[in-house]
């Protein structure tokens, strides 16, 4: 290997026309190395390989990714490399795939720029920011509609799956989010979510008040057009978005949230955070703590444990949340990634699915408001059919019921218009017929043979 200092002796005495074997001797190296130097294939202070290059193996895989999705996370092809076998670090591979180029241009992204930003000091426990993200093409159909809340402090973040964004809905997946990050902070800050404030005054609805009432937590709401100060939730909602969504291999809402469960605490909880944000509560004591659980660095996990949130009430604030279905010709509905049975004799009408946050029990309701069946509630995804013993007497006597035991209809048979349809065929006829008119083909054929002999 040439050092620089070579490498421009180099090149200034072979611009004097100096031979690559003059060169190497006045140097004392090999004409291969100094040739390669001097025709460009080497670069002074960089050693060539002796073993080949494991992104080699992996160089086509990560191509063909990014060609289908120019902005797949580099941390997220690495899980899938290493998977394949890739035996080095992730700063290792990110340095060969810039390397290489191999992430495609964008021209629609790579005008965009940011805004001023200053980082807001949070204490512990004292804010959670919620945010929707929506999400088109859910693998289940439709758009999904993810609510993520966020803990400034630490960074920790967990999100709920729902069908829709009223407010029974963003209630209910609010107090999932809760319950996963073990407690609340002592104030909600929102953007002007038309569900909990007044979009043009930012005023609270008053249809929203009991719910903090009910969680023990205040309200802080965004001015207009300054959602950046919910910074953190922003930076959650593309970090699952982009780390979790674009890769995620879940095909129904129930195991899409039980992926989306494991992967905030086996993955972004590891998340490495500042070594400031635990002295901000330790002080000096931050290092001997981080060195009694083994880490060189506080993570979003390790952070989350100091934040001292408030405890959550027994029971969910009783929001009734309702899905409209139509009902199945097995005289089910589904809900929740459950099915739960109603009467015979309502397949393919449109119903009501009822379930009052907190109860235990999911009702389904006619299209006139009449309860059809109540069902104690399954576990969410579960696939359960729950039925009620009643119900399924009923609709088993009811399927028996259409059976018959009489002998299929023969499907080669002859069976000429009867006689009575030709009756109803003839006066069908002559309802289009002038009674007067007599049609006589003799007269006709009379009439052909003159204009035949005038011709001649």
């Amino acid at each position: 290997m040439l050092s620089g200092e070579e490498d421009v002796q180099a090149s200034a005495l072979r611009a004097r026309g100096w031979s690559i074997s003059a060169i190497a001797r006045h140097l004392d190296r090999d004409r291969k190395t100094v040739r390669g130097y001097l025709s460009g294939k080497r670069t002074a202070g960089q050693r060539k390989r002796s073993a080949p290059d494991p992104f080699d193996e992996v160089a086509a895989y990560v191509a063909q990714r990014l060609a289908d999705d120019a902005h797949v996370w580099a941390s997220a092809l690495f899980d899938e490399v290493a998977a394949l076998g890739y035996p080095l670090s992730y700063p290792s591979f990110t340095r060969s795939l810039r390397a290489r180029a191999l992430r495609p241009h964008c021209e629609a992204c790579s005008g965009v720029k940011g805004r001023d930003t200053i980082d807001i000091p949070h204490p512990p426990g004292e804010e959670l920011q919620w945010d929707w993200d929506e999400l088109p093409g859910a693998p289940w159909g439709g758009d999904a509609h993810l609510l993520v809340g966020s803990l400034p402090f630490s960074g920790q973040f967990r999100a709920a799956f729902a069908e829709a964004e009223d407010q029974a809905h963003l209630v209910g997946a609010m107090d999932y989010v809760l319950r996963e990050l073990g407690g609340t902070a002592r104030s909600w800050r929102f953007d002007r979510m038309a569900t909990v404030v007044e979009p043009g005054s930012g005023r609270l609805r008053a249809s929203f008040a009991p719910v903090l009432k009910h969680y023990g937590a205040g309200i802080a709401v965004c001015p207009p057009r300054r959602g950046n100060r919910k910074g953190s939730v922003e930076k959650s909602v593309h970090f699952s978005t982009q780390r979790f969504w674009r890769t995620m291999t879940a095909t129904t809402m129930a195991a899409g949230q039980a992926q989306l469960d494991r992967f905030c605490s086996r993955v972004a909880d590891k998340r490495s955070r500042p070594l400031a944000r635990l002295e901000q509560v330790l002080g000096e004591r931050a290092g001997a703590y981080l060195a009694s659980r083994g880490l060189a660095r506080p993570t979003v996990g390790l952070l989350a444990g100091l934040e001292g949130l408030l405890a959550l009430p027994a029971a969910p604030y009783p929001a009734i949340v309702e899905a409209v279905r139509t009902v199945t010709s097995a005289a089910t509905v589904s809900f929740e990634g459950n099915f739960y049975g109603t009467p015979p004799g309502f397949y393919g009408q449109v119903v009501t699915v009822r379930h009052r946050l907190g109860s235990g029990l999911v009702e389904v309701v006619s299209a006139s408001g009449a309860v059809l069946s109540c069902h104690g509630r399954a576990r969410p995804g579960t696939g359960r059919v729950v039925r009620d013993p009643g119900q399924a007497k009923a609709l088993e006597l009811a399927v028996l019921a259409q059976f018959t035991r009489a002998a299929p209809c023969r499907s080669k048979a002859n069976r000429p218009p009867s006689a009575a349809a030709r009756a109803i065929a003839a006066g069908v006829l002559g309802a289009h017929h002038d009674p007067d008119v007599v049609i006589d083909l003799a007269v006709y054929q009379q009439v052909v043979d003159a204009q035949g002999q005038g011709a001649r």
